[in-house]
C-alpha cells in the first residue's frame, strides 16, 4: 500500500488505484496507475460517514468488510484477486493522507487473509 501522491518505487509492480475518485491535482500520467479500481472502493456514503476518523476505523472496517461482500463490489474484487494472482506484486493506491486507516489497508488485511 501506498500514497498515490508518491513516487513509485520499483518494487511497486502494477499499481491499482482502490479509491472511487480520481485523486485532486494528480493527472493520470503523474500517478502512474496500471489499473483503476473504483467499484472496490467503499460506497459514497459509507466514505462520508467515516471521514477518515481514527475513531470510527474498526467500525468503517467492519461496515466496508461487509459492503465487500455485496454484488456491487463482486466483480471489482473479482478482478482485483486476478490481478494480484497474475501480476504480483501489485501495490494498492489510495489518496488518503494515512494509508493505515484507509480502505486499502481494509482491502490489504482481507486480500492476505484470504491467501
Amino acid at each position: 500500500m501506498r500514497r498515490v501522491y508518491e513516487d513509485p518505487a520499483a518494487e511497486d509492480g502494477d499499481r491499482v488505484l482502490v479509491d472511487r475518485l480520481w485523486p485532486r491535482g494528480l493527472s493520470k500520467e503523474e500517478a502512474h496507475v496500471d489499473e483503476w479500481l473504483k467499484d472496490v472502493a467503499p460506497s459514497a456514503e459509507l466514505r462520508a460517514w467515516y471521514g477518515h476518523d481514527p475513531a470510527r476505523y474498526q467500525e468503517f472496517r467492519k461496515r466496508y468488510l461487509a459492503e465487500l461482500r455485496d454484488s456491487r463490489h463482486r466483480d471489482a474484487m473479482e478482478r482485483l484477486r486476478t490481478i494480484l494472482h497474475d501480476k504480483a506484486p501489485v501495490t494498492l493506491l489510495t489518496a488518503t493522507k494515512d494509508v493505515k486507516i484507509s480502505n486499502a489497508a481494509v482491502l490489504a488485511d482481507l486480500l492476505n487473509e484470504s491467501g
